[in-house]
């Protein structure tokens, strides 16, 4: 036998011999079974979620997509222009703009089996989180009491709201104001007729009123709370008739192209164990019965009628917008 054709014998022979060598039998490489997961959760929260979640199931992996709704919408729609959605899952912050979601058939036709209430849960997508609305004030001044206090004298130029085309919590504000008999959208007519100033976000308000730039605005619990425990000079209050609770859904996606493991989240994030770790990274769990932050005893909480706006939000943003301007 010539020199090279032992050479031969001996490459066509070496992964025979390397996997004798490692026990016999072919072993399947690990692999990564990931989704990708578009969301306007906080980072404070989304984070400790997937990292559990991974550590949980091992060999899974999510890939995220984080930002503002309004930003979301856009990542969304662009996806749709080139050829359809990318994300396997979509946690929402507001029931209207998943509802949006679905009518366009990109999310929705399964939920999972959980404890979360039903006036959190459609056909199509079910509650992850709560996010209330309150209001918060500087120290050293007037506080408000009830929603229609931000629209009197005392605070004449002096209110911050978010805009409901870039804040999900806002969006689901006006959708309670809207509906509401007792405040309708001349609620915030009147806002804007005290001189009321629109910002970016919740977080944007708190800042505000701690800087004393407003006096008093319209925020999330979560972060008047936080901004609070770091020594902002603010006052946080849960206003008469109530607290504006807004739950955020999380949804498949029609296409999704992992769609077993894009539903063992949706089932991890909407068990005990994902609601405790929502919980515990700062979020209101949708689990009533889950730790989460600050809600003082016998705190009033109102919602909407979320399925009667189910198909009003484009409604609601260009009535608010002939108010506030904005395009």
């Amino acid at each position: 036998m010539t020199l090279p054709s032992c050479a031969v014998i001996v490459v066509l022979l070496l992964p025979l011999m390397f996997t004798a060598a490692c026990g016999g039998g072919a072993q399947p490489a690990a692999t990564s079974d990931s989704i990708t997961l578009y969301t306007c959760v906080s980072d404070t929260t989304i984070q400790p979620v997937i990292k559990q979640f991974e550590a949980a199931k091992p060999g899974r992996k999510v890939n995220l997509y984080r930002a503002p709704t309004g930003d979301l919408n856009a990542r969304v729609a662009g996806d749709v222009r080139s050829g359809g959605l990318k994300a396997d899952v979509i946690w929402a912050c507001d029931p209207l703009t998943m509802a949006d979601y679905v009518s366009q058939g990109l999310v929705g036709g399964w939920t999972p089996q959980t404890d979360i209430a039903q006036n959190l849960r459609t056909a199509d997508s079910v509650g992850v989180a709560m996010l209330y609305m309150v209001a918060v004030s500087h120290e050293g001044g007037p506080t408000p009491q009830a929603w229609s206090d931000l629209t009197s004298k005392q605070y004449a130029g002096k209110v911050a709201v978010p805009d409901p085309k870039v804040a999900a919590s806002a969006l689901g504000a006006l959708g309670f104001f809207a509906q509401s008999p007792n405040f309708k959208m001349d609620f915030y007519a009147n806002l804007k007729k005290n001189g009321a100033v629109q910002v970016s976000t919740p977080d944007n308000v708190t800042t505000g009123v701690a800087e004393g730039v407003y006096q008093a605005g319209v925020t999330v619990a979560n972060s008047a709370y936080t901004a609070q425990k770091k020594g902002s000079p603010i006052r946080v209050v849960w206003p008469q008739p109530g607290a504006i609770g807004i739950y955020g859904p999380a949804a498949l996606a029609k296409n999704a192209a992992n769609p077993a493991t894009a539903k063992d989240f949706i089932s991890y994030i909407t068990s005990k164990e994902g609601q405790t770790v929502i919980g515990g990274a700062g979020s209101y769990p949708a689990l009533a019965d889950i730790k989460g932050p600050t809600k003082p005893a016998g705190a009033k909480v109102v919602s909407p009628d979320w399925s009667a706006l189910a198909t009003q939000k484009d409604t609601l943003l260009k009535d608010y917008q002939q108010i506030f301007g904005g395009s």
